[in-house]
């Protein structure tokens, strides 16, 4: 199976990293933390996003972008921005993906979005409009890339509870 990667750096918001880790949970994703975060991991605020899903989920932490980098040095690494010219879907996501988000207040470091132009990219939205949720953004962009490797592993059908189809 696919592998795909969600890396938080520097999450200020806890419910907004608990609303990621439930969608990396149900999807599978791994999620990849850089710290400082603005909150303790056992911020109830962060449990209550997450609510019971917090055994599915693969989480890794990282003291800092370096340390990140070390440590996953094959990755495909792409950097969700507001700042980038490219648009998200227009992107061929491979296996091993790493999608990059930024903290609440700044997004992602500029030194980085430069480094890599060709695979950094943009959520489209209004001019006037700052920027989506974090949490928002991170699912659009899972489901971006799930939706290109076709649902892997994933239930795509339902069942009533009351009725039969």
């Amino acid at each position: 199976m696919a592998t795909l990667n969600i890396v938080l750096v520097e999450p200020e918001i806890p419910q907004n990293t608990g609303n990621i880790a439930r969608t990396c949970a149900a999807t599978g994703a791994r999620l990849h933390i850089i710290e400082p975060m603005g909150f303790r991991i056992d911020d109830k605020k962060l449990k209550r996003a997450g609510l019971d899903y917090w055994y599915l989920l693969d989480i890794t932490y990282y003291k800092n972008l370096d340390d990140f980098f070390e440590k996953n040095p094959d990755g495909n690494f792409y950097f969700f921005s507001t700042k980038a010219n490219k648009v998200y879907s227009d992107i061929d996501y491979p296996d091993n993906a790493f999608l990059f988000f930024g903290k609440e207040t700044k997004g992602l470091p500029e030194s980085l979005l430069y480094a890599h132009p060709d695979t950094t990219v943009r959520i489209p939205m209004i001019n006037d409009a700052r920027s989506l949720n974090l949490s928002n953004s991170v699912a659009i962009g899972v489901y971006e890339v799930l939706r290109q490797w076709d649902f892997p592993a994933l239930q795509e059908t339902g069942q009533l509870r009351e009725y039969l189809w």
